[in-house]
């Protein structure tokens, strides 16, 4: 199972957020600072996002985050304010392995088939972040319908892969709640990565067991509750 450290960009600078409120950020250095951390300590790939894009300033933090995926050379999933397909196909062009598209999937799902004819299936995925059980959108603002039926949308209009981040625990540090993400795996036949509330390597071995393909990893990597270390130690685990 992959392991993806996050690296979320704020006003700049490489953050934490509780429950996606950007009143609640903390900051942990530059976004290459971070980066360059968790790379040293085993990770092969990031998970990036643009907050400030997230919150509707999508040109924010562009050029930093161009000059980090040119700098680092490695792989990257990118999403936050990706609201075009021209958005997504400058991000594909300039070497992110994958970009992630939620509430411009949610409002013009055709825009994944477009992408995944251009580009290839397996560099689109769509972001199915659920808060109670709906998709939620317009940065965590507004809530769109049923997470599992947005999931059977995005897998037939052309989805390569879907990351699922459960709003309710996201950001908390108590830990996975199983069910939801159950339910999603075997609703659909896309890889699955998931994020919020991995807490601790038993989070990562339960998530493996489920079938998830990959976690990210975010607030808990940066305040120290889980070691990157231990969280690719479980990924790898058979049992």
């Amino acid at each position: 199972m992959r392991v993806f450290p996050a690296v979320d960009v704020l006003d700049g600078q490489c953050v934490q957020l509780v429950q996606g409120k950007r009143e609640t950020r903390t900051v942990f250095g530059t976004p290459l600072e971070c980066a360059v951390r968790w790379l040293g300590e085993g990770a092969d790939a990031l998970h990036v996002v643009n907050l400030d894009g997230a919150f509707g300033h999508a040109g924010k933090n562009a050029a930093l985050i161009r000059d980090l995926i040119r700098e680092l050379g490695v792989e990257i999933q990118l999403g936050g304010g990706i609201r075009t397909s021209g958005d997504a196909g400058s991000w594909l062009d300039i070497g992110v392995e994958r970009v992630i598209l939620g509430t411009a999937a949610t409002r013009d799902p055709d825009i994944l088939t477009l992408l995944s004819d251009t580009y290839g299936k397996h560099r689109i995925m769509a972001g199915v972040d659920a808060k109670g059980g709906e998709i939620a959108i317009e940065g965590w603002e507004k809530s769109g319908g049923n997470y599992l039926a947005w999931a059977t949308v995005f897998e037939e209009k052309g989805a390569g892969s879907l990351l699922y981040t459960n709003v309710d625990v996201e950001g908390l540090q108590q830990g996975v709640l199983l069910d939801p993400v159950e339910m999603l795996i075997r609703h659909t036949g896309l890889p699955v990565t998931v994020a919020g509330g991995v807490s601790s390597p038993g989070d990562v071995k339960g998530l493996k067991r489920a079938g998830a393909y990959g976690v990210v990893l975010g607030s808990a990597l940066y305040s120290g509750k889980i070691r990157l270390h231990d969280a690719l130690e479980a990924s790898n685990e058979n049992s």
